[in-house]
């Protein structure tokens, strides 16, 4: 059995997955906010006690979605949202998090949520062509798939580029433009992060996302339109999958989303092209444990 371990900006989820790559179990943390080592650690030790006794031993390998910026040893130089991973290699989180989970020989293999998301929803979903997955969620980033092995568009680092941070601005909506938390002014993740979606709805955010009470005419919704106006430019896409907890949530307003970015939009996009929502919080946890048994 396969485990993949997510590792989110609110929460860690953790997935099995058997040899037919069919899901044993699926368990998530209580909700963070950038926690620091110590809470993580203890975030994650909690979400991997909920494992059955009688699945551990046969976990033999061990995939995980890390954000932030890594150096050539893979640990972790920079996450904004997680600061507690800063200074950690995965498999130094896994060790101590999971005490004896592995044997020291046991496999922990890295990979970025957009990218484990988009390979889980396109095995799951059987989606042929060209996949754009934008994993939305504390941030917002993005992996392009190619070809019925789903290979990944490389562009920048270990993706298509950072579109999350592509600048979408909305001054003609709302004369203040937001920044991002990496100090992107006007980017998609300052209209569409779940930090931005809490600084303007609080409480109610879950609420708003899920009864598609979104316009798409309006900031943030504005944004994603604009932001995938943009998207179909530069990458051609035949189908946009929107991830991760906000972009799952966003499936009530898709049909608008989908009406308003096609208006007018630009010659060199595919015609037939679709726009569709994540079916489970548990995409990246469940694409890191398909991509590590490989």
């Amino acid at each position: 059995m396969v485990l993949g371990i997510d590792i989110g900006g609110t929460s860690t989820k953790v997935a099995v997955l058997d040899e037919r790559g069919e899901r044993v179990l699926a368990a998530r943390s209580l909700v963070y906010h950038r926690p620091n080592q110590p809470a993580l650690v203890e975030s994650l030790r909690r979400t991997l006690a909920d494992i059955p006794g009688e699945v551990r031993p046969k976990i033999g390998c061990v995939g995980v979605c890390a954000p932030g910026l890594a150096d050539a040893e893979g640990r972790i130089i920079r996450a904004v949202n997680v600061p507690g991973i800063e200074g950690l290699t995965v498999r130094e989180l896994v060790d101590q998090a999971g005490s004896g989970l592995l044997s020291p020989g046991g496999r922990v293999s890295s990979w970025t949520d957009a990218h484990a998301a988009a390979h889980d929803f396109a095995v799951t979903h059987r989606v042929e062509g060209r996949l754009l997955a934008l994993s939305m969620g504390t941030g917002i980033g993005a992996a392009v798939l190619d070809g019925p092995d789903h290979r990944p568009l490389i562009v920048s680092g270990r993706g298509p580029g950072h579109l999350g941070q592509v600048d979408v601005s909305l001054a003609d909506l709302e004369p203040n433009v937001p920044t991002g938390p990496d100090g992107g002014r006007g980017s998609a993740e300052a209209y569409l992060g779940v930090p931005a979606l809490r600084a303007r709805f609080g409480e109610r955010t879950e609420e708003v996302l899920v009864r598609g009470e979104l316009d798409p005419s309006k900031a943030p919704l504005a944004a994603l339109v604009r932001l995938l106006r943009i998207a179909h430019a530069v990458y051609r896409p035949q189908v946009i999958a929107v991830l991760g907890g906000v972009g799952t949530r966003l499936a009530p307003v898709l049909a608008r989303t989908h009406q308003e970015v096609s208006r007018g939009l630009t010659g060199i996009a595919r015609t037939d092209w679709t726009l569709r929502a994540g079916s489970s919080d548990f995409h990246a946890a469940m694409g890191a444990a398909r991509l590590t048994s490989g």
